[in-house]
């Protein structure tokens, strides 16, 4: 087996079900997950009917480079929400199986091991960016998002020397778990850094559709490259996904945009690696990308959701007004995130995630999610509303 997998640490659920091991929460409390980002609001409907009447080409072997008719509505939908000049759907977008296997493919294709192979992540952040690296043969250069740097990575603070190693960086804007959003002039400084040291830019754009200000959509890296007369996005890759903007999970359906240089051998790796979207899938995905009235719903679910979650426990808790993404990231009475998600299980039947699992020891000698939590905000409203009351009981039973 690769030995590479020796240095991947257990995923933070993994790490979760050995907290909660041998605790038995009460039976008379309903079970409610804070834990797993996955939507529990209704899929786009008309999505799932365009997936039901399409079955039938299940039958037909799928191309990696997807329709042209999916590329097509993909380019359109980013052009309109990115205010992009263009982007061609043949050189410039690339569908994919979400996310998730797409960021982790691309470091496989892109990581040149023959010399320094630095990966920059933001500290916390999903995990998918480090197993990725350090599965490609790379090192994780861990950028702390502290609530000083307004949780964001502080570009400034790593010397040029450290930058000439760096071969990729990641963003994750809205950030999980922090919900923190990259202003545009902060992409811009990123780009012209990855000019001076010939890095590839990866922004994480996966969370940017669930935003609470209607009137600011947060920006993304191809809206910044834009801004910069840079058509062609040299450097620069997008990703994004119906799982969170469309409730689609299951689907499995996202795209990759960006710099053609880059897209093109990253196809050409995807070719071999057989991964390509099912054309029901395809179809289902294209009625989602054309439609924005239901996304729009579901942004004002959210911010019902963040509303009145957050009159339950701005009381009590301390946290970051999120500015987009569905999580709350608030410090922990007493600062012990492991203890606290223990006994809030053990007490209230409620399960959150220590924000500790989801970082690491970084450049400032600690881990910046330690004392932290991350409440994923996915379930319906009732159900959520209940959950921050049994959590608010628990902090104030404890003094």
């Amino acid at each position: 087996m690769n030995p590479d997998l020796d240095a991947l640490q257990p995923y933070p659920f993994e790490k979760l079900a050995a907290l909660r091991a041998g605790v038995t929460p009460p039976a008379d409390l309903a079970p409610i997950p804070l834990t797993i980002g996955e939507p529990q609001h209704a899929p786009y409907a008309a999505a799932l009917e365009s997936l039901t009447e399409h079955r039938d080409e299940m039958a037909r072997y799928p191309a990696t480079a997807g329709t042209d008719a999916l590329r097509g509505a993909i380019a359109a939908w980013a052009t309109r929400r990115f205010g992009l000049t263009g982007l061609d759907s043949d050189t410039q977008v690339l569908p994919v199986n979400g996310t998730r296997e797409a960021i982790f493919a691309f470091v496989q294709a892109a990581l040149d091991r023959s010399r320094p192979a630095r990966v920059a992540v933001p500290n916390p952040f999903y995990q998918i960016y480090e197993g990725a690296t350090l599965l490609a043969g790379g090192t994780p250069l861990y950028l702390d998002c502290t609530a000083e740097s307004g949780f964001r990575p502080d570009f400034d603070a790593v010397p040029a020397e450290t930058w000439r190693e760096v071969q990729i960086v990641f963003l994750c804007s809205p950030g999980n778990p922090t919900g923190a959003v990259t202003p545009l002039e902060e992409f811009k400084k990123l780009i012209a850094l990855a000019d001076e040291h010939d890095f590839i830019i990866a922004s994480d754009e996966c969370y940017s559709e669930l935003y609470l200000d209607e009137a600011t959509p947060p920006p993304g890296l191809l809206e910044a490259c834009a801004a910069l007369g840079r058509h062609d996005y040299r450097r620069c890759l997008v990703f994004h996904s119906l799982s969170k903007r469309s409730n689609l999970p299951g689907l499995r359906s996202g795209f990759v945009a960006g710099d053609a240089g880059l897209i093109a051998p990253f196809k050409r790796y995807r070719t071999y690696h057989g991964c390509a979207m099912s054309l029901p899938l395809q179809h289902a995905s294209i009625t989602a990308w054309n439609d924005e009235a239901h996304v729009r719903a579901n942004r004002d679910a959210y911010r019902e959701k963040f509303a009145a979650v957050t009159e339950i426990l701005a009381p009590v808790m301390d946290f970051p007004t999120p500015q987009a993404s569905f999580y709350l990231w608030p410090a922990v009475p007493g600062g012990d995130d492991e203890a606290f998600t223990r006994e809030l299980f053990a007490e209230e039947h409620v399960s959150v995630l220590p924000g500790s699992y989801m970082g690491r020891v970084g450049s400032s000698g600690t881990n910046p999610g330690t004392g932290r939590l991350r409440l994923a905000l996915v379930a319906e409203v009732e159900s959520t509303l209940e959950a921050a009351r049994r959590l608010r009981r628990f902090i104030e039973r404890r003094g």
